[in-house]
């Protein structure tokens, strides 16, 4: 399958791209630094050198799928549910490409059937950082009450953090723990699952969870 990856050279992007390539996928990655993705990625690495805000739809839609692995500072945390309005807006009434959206923990279910972001929201010295669940949350929202663009959401667990891939374990809108008691991802079991669910379909217009 042909595969575009936003932000490509970030954790979540890169390891999707690994496991992409793996596979036997022809995968492309859109990124700002064409040195850094080299780095991360190696000097044969398709890419293309673009901002994610200035991608149009040319850009695009010869893919059949575009991961949205695009990270930004915590100060423009916003620009998470900008950039999936302007995905969706290009593909309104389309079935391809599948837009794949990576989420935050945030908007999943604690085991008190909380919002987890609220949960976070307690932590000490949240308002630091806060804004990041609080706007991959808005994300969600939105991308919710889209019903005529193929798309799919997923988000980690409590942790999320690079690592070596394990078999994935999925859920819908709870927060998972593993054996170990803890809540955590690894980019490498993420990669896997978004991997599993592009070549097998089971998700639409909805979000799924994965865990170590």
């Amino acid at each position: 399958m042909k595969i575009a990856i936003i932000g490509a050279n970030g954790m979540a992007g890169s390891a999707i791209y690994k496991e992409a390539l793996e596979r036997g996928h022809e995968v492309t990655g859109f990124v700002r630094n064409k040195e850094r993705a080299k780095e991360v990625l190696g000097d044969k690495t398709s890419l293309i050198i673009k901002d994610a805000f200035e991608l149009e739809k040319e850009y695009l839609e010869k893919f059949e799928v575009v991961v949205n692995a695009f990270a930004t500072d915590i100060e423009k945390a916003y620009l998470h549910v900008d950039l999936a309005t302007k995905l969706v807006a290009l593909f309104r009434e389309t079935d391809s490409p599948r837009l794949f959206f990576i989420l935050g923990a945030g908007s999943l279910l604690d085991e008190n059937n909380e919002r987890f972001v609220e949960t976070l929201r307690k932590a000490p010295g949240s308002g630091n950082w806060i804004a990041v669940p609080d706007n991959q949350y808005k994300q969600l929202q939105f991308l919710l009450n889209v019903d005529n663009v193929n798309w799919v959401g997923v988000s980690p667990s409590a942790t999320f953090s690079k690592g070596e891939k394990y078999p994935p374990v999925l859920g819908k809108d709870h927060l998972l723990t593993t054996a170990d008691g803890k809540s955590h991802t690894t980019s490498g079991t993420m990669a896997v699952a978004i991997l599993d669910e592009i070549e097998n379909p089971t998700v639409i217009r909805d979000r799924f969870t994965v865990s170590d």
